[in-house]
Protein backbone atom coordinates (compact mmCIF):
# COMPACT_ATOMS: atom_id res chain seq x y z
CA UNK A 1 0.00 0.00 0.00
CA UNK A 2 1.33 3.38 -0.89
CA UNK A 3 2.72 5.37 2.54
CA UNK A 4 1.82 8.70 3.75
CA UNK A 5 4.81 10.45 5.75
CA UNK A 6 5.07 13.47 8.52
CA UNK A 7 7.34 15.28 10.00
CA UNK A 8 7.45 17.12 13.47
CA UNK A 9 10.61 18.58 15.06
CA UNK A 10 10.73 18.79 19.31
CA UNK A 11 12.47 21.54 20.22
CA UNK A 12 12.95 20.79 23.35
CA UNK A 13 15.22 22.60 26.28
CA UNK A 14 18.57 21.42 25.90
CA UNK A 15 18.23 20.08 22.25
CA UNK A 16 16.24 19.46 18.85
CA UNK A 17 14.97 16.36 18.05
CA UNK A 18 13.75 15.54 14.16
CA UNK A 19 10.74 12.83 13.67
CA UNK A 20 9.92 11.55 10.41
CA UNK A 21 6.47 9.16 10.68
CA UNK A 22 5.34 6.93 8.11
CA UNK A 23 1.68 5.16 7.96
CA UNK A 24 0.00 3.11 5.21
CA UNK A 25 -2.26 6.07 3.26
CA UNK A 26 -5.31 3.84 3.20
CA UNK A 27 -5.44 2.97 7.15
CA UNK A 28 -4.88 6.43 8.24
CA UNK A 29 -7.38 5.86 10.93
CA UNK A 30 -6.50 2.64 12.00
CA UNK A 31 -4.64 2.92 15.61
CA UNK A 32 -1.11 1.73 16.27
CA UNK A 33 -0.60 2.31 12.65
CA UNK A 34 2.06 5.24 12.45
CA UNK A 35 5.65 4.20 13.34
CA UNK A 36 8.97 5.73 13.15
CA UNK A 37 10.32 5.75 9.74
CA UNK A 38 13.70 7.81 10.67
CA UNK A 39 15.10 10.32 13.45
CA UNK A 40 17.54 13.16 13.78
CA UNK A 41 19.46 14.45 16.48
CA UNK A 42 20.24 18.64 15.73
CA UNK A 43 23.64 19.17 16.98
CA UNK A 44 23.89 21.81 19.55
CA UNK A 45 21.55 22.98 22.34
CA UNK A 46 18.13 23.78 22.03
CA UNK A 47 16.50 26.24 20.18
CA UNK A 48 16.17 28.49 23.13
CA UNK A 49 19.55 29.45 23.38
CA UNK A 50 20.07 31.18 19.99
CA UNK A 51 18.22 34.01 21.80
CA UNK A 52 21.10 36.73 21.25
CA UNK A 53 21.29 35.47 17.98
CA UNK A 54 17.83 34.14 16.38
CA UNK A 55 18.93 33.11 12.61
CA UNK A 56 21.48 30.52 14.13
CA UNK A 57 18.73 28.65 15.51
CA UNK A 58 17.30 28.47 12.23
CA UNK A 59 20.58 27.28 10.52
CA UNK A 60 20.97 24.55 13.09
CA UNK A 61 18.14 22.90 12.05
CA UNK A 62 19.90 22.40 8.28
CA UNK A 63 21.64 18.98 8.77
CA UNK A 64 18.53 17.35 9.81
CA UNK A 65 16.32 18.69 7.05
CA UNK A 66 18.55 17.71 4.23
CA UNK A 67 18.30 14.07 6.06
CA UNK A 68 14.39 14.59 5.89
CA UNK A 69 14.73 15.48 2.41
CA UNK A 70 16.51 12.12 1.90
CA UNK A 71 13.99 10.11 3.67
CA UNK A 72 11.20 11.21 2.22
CA UNK A 73 10.21 9.72 -1.17
CA UNK A 74 10.60 12.81 -3.63
CA UNK A 75 7.43 12.75 -4.95
CA UNK A 76 5.79 12.52 -1.11
CA UNK A 77 7.32 15.79 -0.27
CA UNK A 78 4.97 18.93 -0.84
CA UNK A 79 2.52 16.45 0.50
CA UNK A 80 4.24 15.80 4.06
CA UNK A 81 3.12 17.80 6.79
CA UNK A 82 5.97 19.70 8.71
CA UNK A 83 5.60 20.77 12.23
CA UNK A 84 7.77 22.17 14.97
CA UNK A 85 6.61 22.42 18.53
CA UNK A 86 9.19 23.97 21.42
CA UNK A 87 8.34 23.09 25.02
CA UNK A 88 9.52 24.81 28.18
CA UNK A 89 13.13 26.10 27.19
CA UNK A 90 10.78 28.37 24.54
CA UNK A 91 8.00 29.04 27.76
CA UNK A 92 10.99 29.99 29.69
CA UNK A 93 12.27 32.35 27.10
CA UNK A 94 8.93 33.66 26.42
CA UNK A 95 8.65 34.72 29.87
CA UNK A 96 12.34 36.58 29.98
CA UNK A 97 12.22 38.11 26.72
CA UNK A 98 9.21 37.63 24.38
CA UNK A 99 11.15 39.88 21.47
CA UNK A 100 13.74 37.32 21.83
CA UNK A 101 11.45 34.21 21.75
CA UNK A 102 9.44 35.60 18.57
CA UNK A 103 12.49 36.21 16.34
CA UNK A 104 14.09 33.12 17.20
CA UNK A 105 10.24 31.11 15.89
CA UNK A 106 10.57 33.67 13.45
CA UNK A 107 13.65 32.59 12.16
CA UNK A 108 13.06 28.44 12.92
CA UNK A 109 9.62 29.11 10.59
CA UNK A 110 11.67 30.88 8.10
CA UNK A 111 14.09 28.24 7.66
CA UNK A 112 11.18 25.22 7.54
CA UNK A 113 9.45 27.61 4.89
CA UNK A 114 12.18 27.07 2.55
CA UNK A 115 12.03 23.27 2.35
CA UNK A 116 9.34 21.49 -0.08
CA UNK A 117 6.96 20.05 2.73
CA UNK A 118 3.59 21.35 3.44
CA UNK A 119 5.34 23.17 6.66
CA UNK A 120 1.90 23.66 9.01
CA UNK A 121 3.59 25.91 11.71
CA UNK A 122 6.21 26.65 14.43
CA UNK A 123 4.78 27.11 18.18
CA UNK A 124 5.20 26.41 21.88
CA UNK A 125 3.07 24.36 23.08
CA UNK A 126 1.55 24.93 26.50
CA UNK A 127 2.78 22.44 29.56
CA UNK A 128 -0.65 20.53 29.33
CA UNK A 129 -0.35 19.72 25.76
CA UNK A 130 2.99 18.65 25.80
CA UNK A 131 1.12 16.12 28.75
CA UNK A 132 -1.35 15.44 26.97
CA UNK A 133 0.38 14.37 23.50
CA UNK A 134 2.88 12.44 25.27
CA UNK A 135 -0.37 10.57 27.12
CA UNK A 136 -1.49 10.00 23.55
CA UNK A 137 1.64 9.07 22.05
CA UNK A 138 1.90 6.26 24.71
CA UNK A 139 -1.64 4.84 24.37
CA UNK A 140 -1.97 5.21 20.55
CA UNK A 141 1.32 3.07 20.26
CA UNK A 142 -0.03 0.33 22.68
CA UNK A 143 -3.17 0.01 21.36
CA UNK A 144 -4.89 1.18 24.19
CA UNK A 145 -7.61 3.08 21.99
CA UNK A 146 -9.16 0.82 20.00
CA UNK A 147 -7.73 -2.00 17.43
CA UNK A 148 -8.45 -3.96 14.50
CA UNK A 149 -10.28 -7.48 14.88
CA UNK A 150 -8.84 -10.58 13.43
CA UNK A 151 -12.46 -10.08 11.39
CA UNK A 152 -11.48 -6.26 10.26
CA UNK A 153 -13.78 -5.62 13.00
CA UNK A 154 -13.06 -2.08 15.44
CA UNK A 155 -12.48 -3.44 19.02
CA UNK A 156 -12.40 -1.42 22.05
CA UNK A 157 -9.84 -3.00 24.21
CA UNK A 158 -10.75 -3.95 27.72
CA UNK A 159 -7.05 -2.60 28.49
CA UNK A 160 -7.08 0.68 30.72
CA UNK A 161 -5.17 3.43 29.67
CA UNK A 162 -1.34 4.30 30.43
CA UNK A 163 -0.40 6.80 32.63
CA UNK A 164 2.63 9.07 31.08
CA UNK A 165 5.32 11.20 32.98
CA UNK A 166 8.09 13.31 30.94
CA UNK A 167 11.20 14.69 32.08
CA UNK A 168 12.37 16.77 29.84
CA UNK A 169 15.20 19.46 30.47
CA UNK A 170 12.90 22.65 31.59
CA UNK A 171 9.99 20.79 32.91
CA UNK A 172 8.18 17.62 33.91
CA UNK A 173 4.51 16.02 33.37
CA UNK A 174 2.86 13.53 35.12
CA UNK A 175 -0.80 12.72 32.86
CA UNK A 176 -3.00 10.06 33.61
CA UNK A 177 -6.87 8.93 32.82
CA UNK A 178 -8.98 9.01 36.67
CA UNK A 179 -12.34 8.46 38.02
CA UNK A 180 -11.84 10.79 40.69
CA UNK A 181 -13.38 14.17 40.85
CA UNK A 182 -10.36 16.89 39.28
CA UNK A 183 -11.02 19.66 41.93
CA UNK A 184 -8.42 22.10 39.92
CA UNK A 185 -10.34 22.83 36.74
CA UNK A 186 -6.45 23.68 35.37
CA UNK A 187 -5.74 19.81 35.72
CA UNK A 188 -8.65 18.58 33.60
CA UNK A 189 -8.80 17.65 29.98
CA UNK A 190 -11.63 15.67 28.27
CA UNK A 191 -10.70 13.90 25.22
CA UNK A 192 -13.05 11.81 22.67
CA UNK A 193 -10.88 9.36 20.92
CA UNK A 194 -12.78 6.81 18.38
CA UNK A 195 -16.18 7.25 20.41
CA UNK A 196 -15.00 7.14 23.79
CA UNK A 197 -14.80 10.09 26.73
CA UNK A 198 -11.88 10.21 28.48
CA UNK A 199 -11.43 12.07 31.57
CA UNK A 200 -7.60 12.90 32.10
CA UNK A 201 -5.69 14.65 35.07
CA UNK A 202 -2.26 16.48 33.42
CA UNK A 203 0.40 18.99 35.42
CA UNK A 204 3.44 21.00 33.64
CA UNK A 205 5.76 21.80 36.59
CA UNK A 206 8.12 24.16 34.77
CA UNK A 207 12.03 24.61 36.61
CA UNK A 208 11.42 21.22 37.58
CA UNK A 209 13.23 19.74 34.65
CA UNK A 210 16.56 18.42 34.82
CA UNK A 211 18.49 20.87 33.48
CA UNK A 212 16.67 23.50 36.10
CA UNK A 213 16.28 21.51 38.70
CA UNK A 214 20.54 21.19 38.69
CA UNK A 215 20.55 24.75 38.52
CA UNK A 216 18.27 25.68 41.27
CA UNK A 217 20.47 23.26 43.34
CA UNK A 218 23.32 24.87 42.82
CA UNK A 219 21.87 28.43 43.64
CA UNK A 220 20.58 27.11 46.83
CA UNK A 221 23.68 25.64 47.77
CA UNK A 222 25.70 28.67 47.47
CA UNK A 223 22.91 30.73 49.20
CA UNK A 224 23.49 28.43 51.97
CA UNK A 225 27.25 29.07 51.97
CA UNK A 226 27.11 32.84 51.52
CA UNK A 227 28.87 33.12 48.17
CA UNK A 228 32.33 31.92 49.47
CA UNK A 229 34.87 31.59 47.53
CA UNK A 230 34.71 27.58 47.65
CA UNK A 231 31.48 25.43 48.15
CA UNK A 232 31.27 22.04 48.64
CA UNK A 233 28.58 20.39 47.08
CA UNK A 234 27.04 16.77 48.29
CA UNK A 235 25.68 15.61 45.22
CA UNK A 236 28.59 15.96 43.25
CA UNK A 237 31.16 12.80 43.84
CA UNK A 238 34.72 13.40 45.41
CA UNK A 239 37.36 14.00 43.42
CA UNK A 240 35.76 16.52 41.21
CA UNK A 241 35.48 20.59 41.55
CA UNK A 242 34.90 22.79 39.08
CA UNK A 243 34.40 26.93 38.92
CA UNK A 244 31.58 28.38 37.92
CA UNK A 245 30.75 31.92 37.34
CA UNK A 246 27.78 33.17 39.01
CA UNK A 247 25.90 34.27 35.83
CA UNK A 248 25.83 30.41 34.64
CA UNK A 249 23.69 29.90 37.71
CA UNK A 250 21.10 33.20 37.41
CA UNK A 251 20.67 33.35 33.77
CA UNK A 252 17.13 31.71 34.29
CA UNK A 253 13.91 32.97 35.27
CA UNK A 254 13.99 29.64 37.45
CA UNK A 255 16.68 30.87 39.42
CA UNK A 256 16.27 34.56 39.14
CA UNK A 257 14.17 35.66 42.47
CA UNK A 258 17.20 34.11 44.31
CA UNK A 259 20.01 36.08 42.93
CA UNK A 260 22.69 38.04 44.61
CA UNK A 261 23.16 41.13 44.88
CA UNK A 262 27.03 40.47 43.75
CA UNK A 263 28.47 41.06 40.57
CA UNK A 264 27.45 37.83 38.03
CA UNK A 265 30.83 37.82 36.81
CA UNK A 266 32.12 36.54 40.33
CA UNK A 267 33.44 33.11 40.09
CA UNK A 268 33.36 30.11 42.78
CA UNK A 269 35.54 26.82 43.37
CA UNK A 270 32.51 24.22 43.92
CA UNK A 271 33.98 21.20 45.36
CA UNK A 272 32.52 17.76 45.14
CA UNK A 273 31.82 16.21 48.34
CA UNK A 274 29.77 12.97 47.86
CA UNK A 275 27.35 12.52 50.59
CA UNK A 276 24.41 10.96 50.03
CA UNK A 277 21.91 12.02 52.62
CA UNK A 278 23.30 15.42 52.73
CA UNK A 279 22.31 15.62 48.78
CA UNK A 280 18.61 14.24 49.59
CA UNK A 281 18.42 17.04 52.24
CA UNK A 282 18.66 19.76 49.94
CA UNK A 283 17.05 18.05 46.68
CA UNK A 284 14.03 18.12 49.04
CA UNK A 285 14.23 21.93 49.54
CA UNK A 286 13.40 22.32 46.11
CA UNK A 287 9.97 21.20 46.64
CA UNK A 288 7.03 22.95 48.97
CA UNK A 289 5.08 19.96 50.41
CA UNK A 290 3.84 22.95 53.21
CA UNK A 291 1.38 24.96 51.06
CA UNK A 292 -2.15 23.12 50.06
CA UNK A 293 -5.70 24.56 49.49
CA UNK A 294 -7.02 20.95 47.80
CA UNK A 295 -8.12 17.77 49.82
CA UNK A 296 -4.61 16.98 48.51
CA UNK A 297 -1.30 17.76 46.48
CA UNK A 298 1.65 16.42 45.00
CA UNK A 299 3.73 19.92 45.71
CA UNK A 300 3.96 23.37 45.49
CA UNK A 301 0.35 23.46 46.10
CA UNK A 302 -0.83 21.72 43.21
CA UNK A 303 -4.12 19.14 43.00
CA UNK A 304 -3.24 16.05 41.97
CA UNK A 305 -5.72 12.74 42.70
CA UNK A 306 -4.23 9.39 43.59
CA UNK A 307 -2.18 7.92 40.70
CA UNK A 308 -3.92 4.51 39.61
CA UNK A 309 -2.92 2.26 37.14
CA UNK A 310 0.34 1.22 35.02
CA UNK A 311 2.42 4.35 34.15
CA UNK A 312 5.38 4.86 31.52
CA UNK A 313 8.10 7.16 32.52
CA UNK A 314 10.28 8.34 29.70
CA UNK A 315 13.09 11.19 28.24
CA UNK A 316 15.29 11.56 31.37
CA UNK A 317 13.46 9.37 33.65
CA UNK A 318 14.23 6.73 31.44
CA UNK A 319 18.01 7.57 31.12
CA UNK A 320 18.38 8.01 34.50
CA UNK A 321 17.21 4.01 35.81
CA UNK A 322 18.71 3.05 32.94
CA UNK A 323 22.09 4.24 33.90
CA UNK A 324 20.96 2.85 37.54
CA UNK A 325 20.60 -0.55 35.95
CA UNK A 326 23.63 -1.09 33.07
CA UNK A 327 25.96 1.11 34.50
CA UNK A 328 25.69 0.76 38.62
CA UNK A 329 24.24 -2.82 37.88
CA UNK A 330 21.18 -2.30 40.52
CA UNK A 331 17.52 -3.25 40.01
CA UNK A 332 15.19 -0.69 40.08
CA UNK A 333 11.28 -2.53 41.41
CA UNK A 334 10.83 -0.64 44.78
CA UNK A 335 11.27 3.32 45.50
CA UNK A 336 14.37 1.63 48.25
CA UNK A 337 15.84 0.19 45.19
CA UNK A 338 16.00 3.79 43.61
CA UNK A 339 16.78 5.37 47.63
CA UNK A 340 19.32 3.25 47.96
CA UNK A 341 21.22 3.51 44.00
CA UNK A 342 21.34 7.22 44.70
CA UNK A 343 23.10 7.10 47.79
CA UNK A 344 25.44 4.23 46.22
CA UNK A 345 25.93 6.84 42.81
CA UNK A 346 26.76 9.60 45.59
CA UNK A 347 29.47 7.15 47.45
CA UNK A 348 31.06 6.75 44.03
CA UNK A 349 34.23 8.86 43.40
CA UNK A 350 35.04 11.18 40.08
CA UNK A 351 37.51 8.41 39.11
CA UNK A 352 35.57 5.36 39.78
CA UNK A 353 32.42 6.44 37.82
CA UNK A 354 34.71 7.86 35.04
CA UNK A 355 35.86 4.17 34.89
CA UNK A 356 32.59 2.50 34.78
CA UNK A 357 31.38 5.09 32.05
CA UNK A 358 33.98 6.90 30.46
CA UNK A 359 31.61 7.98 27.18
CA UNK A 360 28.98 9.19 29.81
CA UNK A 361 31.62 11.82 30.64
CA UNK A 362 29.61 14.81 30.47
CA UNK A 363 26.54 13.54 32.47
CA UNK A 364 28.52 11.26 35.39
CA UNK A 365 28.66 14.50 37.67
CA UNK A 366 24.52 14.74 37.83
CA UNK A 367 23.49 10.89 38.27
CA UNK A 368 23.76 11.36 41.83
CA UNK A 369 21.38 14.85 42.10
CA UNK A 370 19.30 13.53 39.45
CA UNK A 371 18.60 9.94 40.77
CA UNK A 372 17.96 11.42 44.02
CA UNK A 373 14.97 14.40 42.37
CA UNK A 374 13.92 11.39 40.86
CA UNK A 375 13.15 9.32 44.16
CA UNK A 376 12.02 12.44 46.09
CA UNK A 377 9.30 13.67 42.75
CA UNK A 378 8.01 10.35 42.36
CA UNK A 379 7.38 8.64 45.85
CA UNK A 380 7.30 12.46 48.16
CA UNK A 381 5.65 14.50 45.57
CA UNK A 382 3.32 11.96 43.28
CA UNK A 383 2.75 9.80 46.20
CA UNK A 384 3.79 6.34 44.59
CA UNK A 385 4.36 3.75 46.85
CA UNK A 386 5.95 0.09 47.30
CA UNK A 387 2.16 -1.03 46.20
CA UNK A 388 2.19 1.80 42.87
CA UNK A 389 5.64 2.26 42.23
CA UNK A 390 6.15 -1.56 40.61
CA UNK A 391 3.33 -0.49 38.19
CA UNK A 392 5.82 2.09 36.58
CA UNK A 393 7.79 1.26 33.08
CA UNK A 394 11.22 3.18 32.53
CA UNK A 395 11.19 2.83 28.32
CA UNK A 396 12.03 4.98 25.98
CA UNK A 397 10.27 3.46 22.72
CA UNK A 398 7.15 1.28 22.50
CA UNK A 399 7.97 -1.39 19.44
CA UNK A 400 10.83 1.08 17.46
CA UNK A 401 8.83 4.40 18.45
CA UNK A 402 10.23 6.71 20.46
CA UNK A 403 7.95 7.84 22.81
CA UNK A 404 7.21 11.50 24.19
CA UNK A 405 4.54 14.43 23.03
CA UNK A 406 5.86 14.58 19.09
CA UNK A 407 3.44 11.65 17.66
CA UNK A 408 0.60 12.70 19.64
CA UNK A 409 0.87 16.44 18.08
CA UNK A 410 0.90 15.06 14.83
CA UNK A 411 -2.06 12.23 15.16
CA UNK A 412 -4.17 15.85 16.20
CA UNK A 413 -3.33 18.60 14.57
CA UNK A 414 -3.66 15.53 11.32
CA UNK A 415 -7.12 14.56 12.84
CA UNK A 416 -5.93 11.21 12.69
CA UNK A 417 -7.55 9.85 15.76
CA UNK A 418 -11.17 10.81 14.89
CA UNK A 419 -13.68 11.66 17.85
CA UNK A 420 -16.27 9.37 16.94
CA UNK A 421 -15.52 5.72 17.00
CA UNK A 422 -15.13 4.48 13.16
CA UNK A 423 -18.07 3.29 11.34
CA UNK A 424 -18.10 -0.39 11.76
CA UNK A 425 -19.77 -1.47 8.47
CA UNK A 426 -17.74 -4.52 7.42
CA UNK A 427 -14.64 -4.07 5.57
CA UNK A 428 -13.49 -5.43 3.01
CA UNK A 429 -10.96 -7.73 5.14
CA UNK A 430 -14.12 -8.72 6.82
CA UNK A 431 -15.46 -9.65 3.26
CA UNK A 432 -12.53 -12.11 2.21
CA UNK A 433 -12.32 -13.77 5.95
CA UNK A 434 -16.65 -14.62 5.48
CA UNK A 435 -15.52 -16.25 1.78
CA UNK A 436 -12.49 -18.15 3.34
CA UNK A 437 -14.71 -19.31 6.30
CA UNK A 438 -17.25 -20.29 4.22
CA UNK A 439 -14.73 -22.00 1.55
CA UNK A 440 -13.50 -23.99 4.72
CA UNK A 441 -16.10 -25.19 5.80
CA UNK A 442 -17.67 -26.51 2.67
CA UNK A 443 -14.30 -28.41 2.37
CA UNK A 444 -14.53 -29.88 5.72
CA UNK A 445 -17.74 -30.83 4.93
CA UNK A 446 -17.33 -32.30 1.96
CA UNK A 447 -14.19 -34.08 3.24
CA UNK A 448 -16.47 -35.24 6.34
CA UNK A 449 -18.85 -36.98 3.49
CA UNK A 450 -16.49 -38.39 0.93
CA UNK A 451 -14.64 -39.99 3.67
CA UNK A 452 -18.04 -41.42 5.56
CA UNK A 453 -18.84 -42.70 2.37
CA UNK A 454 -15.45 -44.31 1.35
CA UNK A 455 -16.00 -45.81 4.85
CA UNK A 456 -19.39 -47.38 4.27
CA UNK A 457 -18.04 -48.67 0.64
CA UNK A 458 -15.16 -50.18 1.96
CA UNK A 459 -17.32 -51.99 4.72
CA UNK A 460 -19.66 -53.69 2.41
CA UNK A 461 -17.33 -54.73 0.07
CA UNK A 462 -15.86 -56.64 2.99
CA UNK A 463 -19.28 -58.35 3.61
Amino acid sequence: PPLQYGIVLDAGSSHTAMFVYKWPADKENDTGVVSEHSMCDVEGPGISSYSSNPPAAGTSLVHCLNQALRDVPKEKHAGTPLYLGATAGMRLLNIANLQASDAVLSAVAAMLKSYPFDFRGAKILSGEEEGVFGWVTANYLLENFIKRGWLGEWIQPQKKTLGAMDFGGASTQITFETRDTIEDPRNEVMLKLYGQVYKVYTHSFLCYGRDQVLKRLLSKLLQAESYRATVPHPCWPTGYHKSLSLSSVYDSPCTEKERPSLALNTTITVVGTGNGSLCALHVSKLFDFTTCSFSRCSFDGVFQPEVSGNFIAFSAFFYTVDFIQTVMGRPVHLPSDLKDAAETICATSWSELLQKAPKLEKRLLDYCAVSTFIYLLTTKGYNFNNHSFPNIAFQKKAGETSIGWALGYMLNLTNMIPAEKPSSHKSMLYNYWVILILLFVVTTLTSLVTAVCLLRRSKSSAI
